[in-house]
Formats: structure tokens, sequence, C-alpha cells
């Protein structure tokens, strides 16, 4: 392919969100191309440690028959490969090329990366939420003290026998918490200003919350308040039996707009040893962490479970280039995917990414109808939503726009048939 060549569309991201479109379009028979930063497929599962997994079953992660070996990220990342090898999308894939601007004029799309440059008529941004690393401002005086973001901590035995601070209310530091006691650290102190809501269980965390249950609910038609009435009555009770009063969220989970994380085992059940302190960290000074409440902390180790932030600075359009959040960027886009800034771009990541579902599920469903949308279907209209759209809701969302995919009627009870009688140890089929 040369650099004037025209294409039908590029897609920005070789995570599983934008490998899975890569194959819908290659499906429509799209001149379409893959342009990933690294030297291969996985996204931000390439470059995460070993250690991490998702937070649900395999069999909830992978399509079809599509292999998986488990829920780590070694098999996450062969997942994702052999979608590139089962359906032959290597040649359309272009490796070791970083997005250095991508900017609208009146023909097109142009991207450019630093050896070329790419005209289409279509954009597909799939480079997630997960794109920056985020550690909050602290004052430092003498750094001396090693510090890490979960993304970064590679090597979980450099816990043992030592002392940690985890800082961070959501499932990145739940899982920092967990870590230090599967890796025997002498000592865990935790620094939080808030939680977010989790489902506590003795099981593994991959059990400990069941997405198809939602969807079973969503085809029988019950409401999302009485969904949400059911699982905060279940939570307390869960709460106060594993004895974990003390961090019950300061909300009502909603799952139009909270996901609900699975409890992490190893932290629950070493929950009385981890030493609390709700605040945040003020200052650093060597290997004394100074608390907002006043206390001082001596540690040999800071680990940081506070998040990502997202980064779309290589579009040439102030009002995304300088967006960090994710539900910022669910904001400006119609219909869930299609961004109301430019033309022809679309989004994977808002309102779906963080959810309650499965994810390539998710990905593979919100791909076909952005396929079907180049192709002149006209799927996605301007009204923004406010509100995740999880699992079996999302295929409702698109069953009205994409009558080209969900045919009238007969949608619906596949649909219906799927979330009733397909079996739970099964991988979902690929829409």
């Amino acid at each position: 392919m040369n650099d004037l060549e025209r294409l039908d569309l590029v897609i920005i991201g070789g995570g599983i969100g934008g490998v899975i479109c890569l194959k819908y379009a290659k499906d429509a028979g799209l001149h379409a191309v893959l342009i990933e930063r690294s030297g291969a497929v996985g996204g931000i599962w390439r470059d995460l440690p070993a250690w991490q997994d998702i937070q649900f079953p395999k069999e909830d992660w992978t399509l079809g028959d599509l292999p998986i070996a488990g829920e780590d990220q070694a098999s996450i990342c062969a997942n994702i490969q052999a979608w590139v090898d089962r359906f032959q999308l290597s040649s359309l894939i272009h490796l070791n090329a970083n997005v250095t601007s991508a900017r609208y004029a009146a023909d097109g799309w142009q991207v450019s990366t630093a050896a070329r440059s790419y005209h289409c008529r279509h954009l597909v941004a799939a480079t997630g939420g997960h794109n920056r690393a985020y550690i909050p401002q602290v004052e430092r005086t003498r750094p001396g003290v090693r510090e890490f973001h979960s993304s970064k901590f590679k090597d979980p035995g450099e816990l043992t026998g030592r002392d940690i601070v985890v800082v961070g209310g959501g499932a990145s530091a739940y899982d920092l918490l967990d870590l230090c006691f599967q890796h025997n650290a002498r000592r865990v102190v935790w620094v939080y200003r808030s939680t977010k809501w989790m489902r506590p269980t003795r099981k593994q965390k991959h059990y400990a919350t069941d997405v198809r249950m939602l969807g079973r609910q969503q085809m029988l038609g019950i409401s999302v308040a009485k969904t949400n009435q059911l699982v905060n009555q279940d939570l307390r009770v869960r709460y106060r039996k594993a004895g974990l009063e003390e961090i019950i969220p300061d909300y009502e989970l909603d799952l139009r707009h909270h996901q609900l994380i699975p409890g992490r085992r190893d932290m629950i059940n070493n929950f009385n040893r981890i030493e609390r302190h709700r605040g945040v960290i003020s200052r650093i000074d060597n290997g004394t962490v100074h608390l907002s409440d006043g206390q001082r902390v001596d540690v040999q180790l800071i680990l940081w479970g506070t998040g990502y932030e997202l980064d779309l600075t290589y579009f040439d359009i102030p009002t995304l280039s300088r967006l960090t959040r994710l539900e910022d960027l669910g904001r400006r886009c119609g219909a869930l995917f299609r961004s109301l800034d430019a033309p022809n771009l679309f989004f994977l990541a808002p309102n779906v990414l963080e959810v309650n579902t499965c994810t390539p599920w998710a990905y593979a469903h919100a791909s076909k109808s952005i396929v079907s949308d180049i192709r002149g279907n006209e799927v996605f209209d301007v009204e923004t939503v406010a509100d995740y759209v999880n699992y079996f809701d999302l295929a409702k969302f698109l069953a009205r726009r994409d009558r080209a995919n969900y045919t009238p009627g007969l949608w619906y009870l596949k649909y219906l048939n799927m979330a009733l009688l397909h079996p739970k140890k099964a991988s979902m089929p690929i829409p």
C-alpha cells in the first residue's frame, strides 16, 4: 500500500476491540488496515504484568471456538492473536506504527505515523480508555522509596517480607492488596479516599460475579431498577458477613453507571491485617509516607492502584485531544459510538469498556454495527447516552438502529434463547 492509496477504513489500536473490528471490516469487503503502536497485537494486555488477569471466567472472554487457556495475561494475549490467525488478518495489520496525528479534511481522514500517512474515508479509534497510567501529584521531598503503578509492577516476589503501601479504592487496588497476601508481604497499609463496590466472595475473583445472570434478567424484561435493588441488598448482606462494613461505598450501586467488581479472596480473608487509612498521601520523604490524617508510615514500596487516564492527544481536534476521562468521551458520542466532533469517526470505548459484560462480546456487536453504518445503513444518530449499556441491553440498543444485522422479531427470539439456554461453561457465539 502506498501513502496515497485511499482506504475505506483505518482502525487505530490493536487490542481486542481493534482486532475484532478489523475482522468485521474484512468480512464486509472494506479496504481497511489496523495501525498498532507496538510490535504485536494485544493492546494494553501486551504491556501488563504477567500476574494481571480478567475479572470473569475465560468462557466469558472468548467467543466461538477461539482458543483460550485461562484468565491470565498471557492467555488473553494469545486469544487476541488467535483472532488474527483464524481470520487471516495479519496482512491488514501494521505494527510498530505509533499514530502522531489524525486530522479530518474535506476529502477524508489523514492519519500519520513516523513512517507513513494513511488516507481514509472512515476512522475507528480503538485505543480504549486505559492509555496512560494515572498517579496523583504528590510532594516528594527526598525521593527514595520505590514506586510502581499497578500496570508497571512486574515482579510480585518483591512483596515478600516487605512493608507495602497500596493506594486506591477500586479494582486495581483490590488486585494489589490480594497480591500482597499471596506473596507474604510483612506489612500492608492501604490508603484510599473512597471505595468502589465489589462482591465479597470466598471464590476466585473470576467466579465471584455472574454476568450471564444479568443477561437473562435483561432478556426477561426485569427492570434495571429492580435489578439494582436486588444487587444492593445482596451486597450489603455480603459485606456484613465478611466483616467489611468499614469499606461499604458511600453510594448505591447502579448498573447504569457503575461496574460491579468481583471480590478478591485473599484481600477479604486477610482484611483485619490491613492497616487502613481513609485519605490520601500528602508527602513522600525518602522511605516515610505522610498521610493526610497526619500519620506517618515507613515503607519500602508504594503501589499505585489509581487507574488510568484516556489519551487522545493524537487527534488534531482540541475537543477530543483534551479529554482524559472515558465518561467525558461518552458525552461526545451519538448513539454510544459515533463521534459528534468530526465526520466518519467512531469510538469503541465509550460506555461499554467498563461495563458489567464480556468485553469481546460487546466489541463484536459494536464493531458489526459500526461496519454496517460505514456501508451506508445509517445506524447511529446524534443522541448521546449517559448510561452504561450492559450486555444484552447492548444488543437491544443496536437492534433498534441496525436493521441490517437484527432482523425484526427474529433477533429477539435468537437472543432470548441464547440468554436462557446457552450453556454456562460454553463460550458465547461470535455475532
